[in-house]
């Protein structure tokens, strides 16, 4: 499902697309498979990685209201992070400086999503897996416990040398936590949701909304399309209740009207309608690129399907439309999810697309890159 909206603000449909060959043709959507419930406007969706923006946008309001500075060292609100080690190899010793809340932003504190090259991998995927776990054994893991948990993980690289993906939108929840006094949850709806009129957004669906909350799709080795009813990076499935993990990096859930409204509200320079949600030079410094040369090299290398884009405050920003595989404008910016939503801001062309769907292990997806073309040639 795809939203689309240009300024001035004009109310646009949202479409339903089916990427086939070159063009991106109007098809059916469905919220539930075999067709038995139609997508809409108001069908909830799993943000995943799509989090990850509002969660910067949290800590940038933070920061314009003077109560936290980049440069700060992330054990200031969490002392679990004073003296990290890092991994070389599969060899562990002290890290040479602190990870501080702008390594966090830029994915350069050296936390990752796990794996098993090193032990910092190693250990990071066992906490996965007991986040997961702890769903079904009655004893679920709290934002700040699992910031507390990973802490003792050792870091994959120094902090500040490299580019990884991985889980620091989930300790930036939990600053956020120490920061405000509030869950995150609480302080991203008084501070973003309710001002944006955002009411099918948060980190669980209510009982009288759960009818509207799609199903998550994955396919079979034999390419059959069926239910994924798992739990994923500490995210239940079915999200009825409030969560004791409130993922800054995975966990909210929206609909495509909602999260166009954050998507406009950036667009506006941090105005919505006639409130002032963020300053306007506060969207200007989240949208900028904030990585070094050296950690750009690293970003080309590790995330090869970006080309062309840089990273910051949890963001893809285009710097070079040259090297980018898709129709785009320089200043471009935004982010994608796990199960293929996918939103982005263009302030060049007053553009802001949204689009949703939920099969797991999508991220960038052909489709949503064939739909950014047909948009951006029909501009």
């Amino acid at each position: 499902m795809l939203r689309l909206q240009k300024k001035p603000w004009r109310e646009l449909p949202a479409l339903y697309f089916r990427a086939a060959g070159n063009r991106a043709t109007l098809n059916p959507a469905w919220q539930t498979a075999p067709a038995a419930k139609k997508f809409s406007r108001d069908t909830i969706c799993r943000m995943y990685s799509m989090s990850k923006p509002v969660t910067s946008a949290a800590v940038w309001s933070l920061v314009e209201e003077g109560k936290l500075e980049l440069g700060d060292s992330v054990s200031r609100y969490l002392p679990e992070f004073a003296a990290m080690q890092v991994c070389d190899g599969w060899k562990v010793g002290p890290a040479a400086r602190p990870v501080t809340i702008r390594d966090l932003l830029n994915m350069t504190s050296g936390l990752s999503y796990g794996g098993s090259q090193d032990e910092a991998h190693r250990q990071t995927s066992l906490l996965l897996d007991e986040m997961n776990a702890s769903l079904s054994n009655g004893s679920p893991v709290s934002t700040q416990d699992f910031a507390a948990r990973l802490a003792r993980i050792p870091l994959g690289f120094e902090p500040g040398t490299d580019y990884e993906y991985g889980l620091s939108a989930d300790v930036l929840g939990a600053v956020v936590e120490k920061v405000t006094g509030m869950r995150f949850g609480e302080y991203l709806s008084q501070r973003f949701f309710q001002p944006l009129g955002m009411e099918d957004t948060g980190f669980f669906v209510p009982a009288e909304k759960l009818d509207r909350l799609a199903e998550e799709y994955a396919r079979t080795a034999a390419g059959e399309l069926v239910v994924y009813d798992k739990p994923n990076l500490g995210i239940p499935y079915r999200a009825e209740l409030p969560p004791a993990f409130e993922s800054g990096g995975a966990g909210l859930l929206s609909t495509v009207d909602d999260y166009m409204k954050f998507c406009r509200m950036l667009l506006d320079g941090g105005r919505f309608g006639r409130r002032r949600i963020l300053q306007e030079r506060t969207v200007l410094q989240m949208r900028s690129q904030r990585i070094s040369a050296a950690v750009q090299r690293r970003f080309d290398e590790k995330m090869p399907h970006l080309s062309g884009y840089s990273y910051g405050s949890l963001l893809r920003i285009m710097v070079d439309p040259a090297r980018s595989s898709m129709l785009c404008t320089a200043g471009e910016y935004g982010w994608d999810g796990w199960l293929g939503t996918f939103m982005l801001v263009d302030p060049a062309n007053e553009l802001a697309l949204v689009y949703m769907m939920q099969k797991t292990d999508s991220g960038l997806t052909p489709a949503s890159c064939r739909v950014k073309n047909v948009v951006y040639a029909s501009l």
